[in-house]
């Protein structure tokens, strides 16, 4: 099984990555993940984008899909893989069709987690962590039992830059302007399964897993 998940930022993307692998005992390939292990182990691909990283800048898609190609071809990624944060434009999407063709393979299903941006906008805006231990928090579904205070280490926790109001809506704008048409373009090839992605995480699960039966 070789999947996609598409979704904008905080529609569960990564709550479902974890079922999805233990159903089908297949990895997880996360674009960042891909990145920071590629440069880590000093691969061909992964020196030549520590050179954009350290520089802070994007990394180029050739780049990107010549990772994706080293990280598939692993013996796990064998019986298939999940790709999350990836592609992200259409230009992506066909960059990796061609690389799985010439490898003989193709992506099987692409999951949609659809979520409101209204639903979003909360989710994401009233996250918090420990800046110590790292333990998540959301000041409405898991607050913490002193307003503001880790309660494993009693240091105050944090808002993340990019969880303000003015962050998340130029996140989901940009999203819905790079995805929209992704979203046809996988349509059209007759693999895009769009799930509701409101409600509990194994609600979600059971709704993603009915679509790929």
């Amino acid at each position: 099984m070789r999947l996609i998940l598409l979704g904008a930022p905080g529609s569960g993307k990564g709550s479902q990555a974890g079922p999805l692998t233990g159903h089908f005992g297949i990895p997880q390939v996360s674009t960042g993940d891909m990145l920071r292990e590629a440069r880590a182990q000093g691969t061909p691909m992964g020196r030549e984008a520590a050179k954009y990283m350290d520089a802070g800048q994007l990394v180029p898609d050739e780049v990107v899909i010549g990772i994706v190609k080293e990280c598939i071809q692993k013996p796990d990624c064998a019986k298939g893989f999940i790709l999350d944060g990836f592609p992200r434009t259409l230009v992506q999407a066909q960059s990796l069709d061609r690389m799985l063709a010439g490898m003989g393979i193709g992506i099987d299903h692409v999951v949609e987690i659809r979520v409101p941006d209204s639903i979003i906008l909360p989710r994401i805006t009233g996250r918090r962590s420990c800046p110590q231990c790292k333990r998540p928090y959301h000041v409405q579904f898991t607050p913490p039992k002193r307003e503001m205070i880790c309660d494993d280490c009693g240091v105050e926790l944090v808002h993340r830059a990019d969880d303000t109001e003015a962050a998340v809506v130029q996140r989901l704008e940009a999203y819905h302007r790079m995805t929209a048409p992704l979203v046809d373009y996988y349509e059209k090839q007759g693999k895009l399964r769009v799930v509701d992605g409101q409600g509990k995480v194994p609600e979600v699960t059971e709704r993603i897993l009915k679509v790929l039966s």
